[in-house]
């Protein structure tokens, strides 16, 4: 009887021993909430786990998405407060606090995600970077490309200048930044929240809004209008950010690895827009939306005259646009 108690305690004793090893990574790794308005279906939703797998080691990343956690717009503030430790933050909501950030926000600076791209990764880019981060208590993880913006309209009127978007009831998100670009457009701006939108168009409460391809389809904005307008007056993105005082926390090692990891995530979720974009055309085409492009020389030179005669561009910082330009 002696020996099966011992049996028993030692194989007990292994068993726990073998357990212990995982109960204590668990407990290791720091949990970090991520929120954002892009819903699960979204291809950066992806990329989220994506990140997430890449480094549960050290970080539990406890992801929300579809504005659940926090409505859009005040991730950031939620972050700041240290309330929330992770978002993708829209450079619209860096410039409500940052004025000069506004120049990241303006219709046709962008040319495509490769011009995008190099400008972070540009010495003018690290400079932008560097006053978000030293000002706003977050560290940069790169920019999430999500598509080139289109017009996405109800009706059948042709829309060729800024001119016939005069009186359009343009949805964009709130914020001075987002409402000065559909004015840029020549569209009659109307704030509204994005999980909103769907019931807006459907409604007739708004005759639009723009987004790219991946959330037309993602939020089925395509049942509710009848054309897409290729204005491609922006290149989408937003910044993967997380909380300067959790940065700072991380060892050398555990920030060259939530770097290294996040990187690759972005880079994929690029690649998946970039070809998602190809494929979605022919989709929105098949479900009976007239999609044609307008003048885009009319429409960008429009957008660069009201942006440099307002009051934004004066916040800019100077040689910046030529810098970009110039990339």
């Amino acid at each position: 009887m002696l020996n099966l108690n011992r049996r028993f305690v030692c194989g007990f004793a292994a068993a726990a021993m073998a357990l212990f090893p995982l109960a204590a990574t668990a407990q290791d790794a720091r949990e970090l909430t991520f929120s954002a308005v892009f819903t699960q279906n979204d291809i950066r939703a992806e990329m989220m786990e994506k990140l997430k797998s890449a480094v549960a080691d050290s970080f539990d990343l406890q992801l929300y998405y579809g504005g659940t956690l926090f409505a859009q717009g005040t991730e950031l503030v939620a972050i700041q407060r240290g309330n929330l430790d992770m978002s993708n933050v829209a450079p619209q909501d860096i410039a409500k606090q940052i004025p000069a950030f506004s120049i990241l926000t303006a219709a046709y600076l962008f040319r495509d995600a490769e011009h995008l791209s190099t400008f972070f990764a540009s010495e003018a880019g690290e400079e932008m970077v560097a006053m978000a981060e030293d000002q706003l208590g977050i560290h940069i993880l790169g920019p999430t490309y999500f598509g080139t913006r289109q017009v996405n309209l109800r009706g059948d009127k042709e829309i060729r200048t800024p001119e016939d978007m005069s009186g359009v009831k343009l949805r964009m998100p709130g914020g001075d930044a987002w409402q000065f670009l559909g004015e840029a457009l020549g569209a009659n701006p109307t704030p509204m929240a994005y999980s909103e939108v769907y019931t807006g168009l459907q409604s007739g409460a708004i005759d639009g809004q723009d987004n790219p391809f991946p959330n037309v389809e993602n939020m089925k904005f395509y049942e509710v209008t009848d054309q897409i307008v290729l204005t491609s007056h922006l290149v989408a993105f937003d910044l993967l950010v997380i909380s300067s005082r959790v940065w700072d926390e991380m060892t050398e090692e555990q920030r060259t690895a939530f770097q290294s990891a996040a990187d690759e995530a972005i880079a994929w979720s690029t690649e998946q827009h970039l070809a998602r974009e190809d494929e979605l055309a022919a989709f929105f085409e098949g479900e009976g939306l007239k999609i044609y492009e307008p003048d885009l020389d009319a429409f960008r030179s429009h957008a660069q005259t009201k942006y440099l005669e307002s009051d934004l561009s004066a916040d800019w910082p100077e040689g910046m646009l030529d810098r970009i330009n110039g990339l």
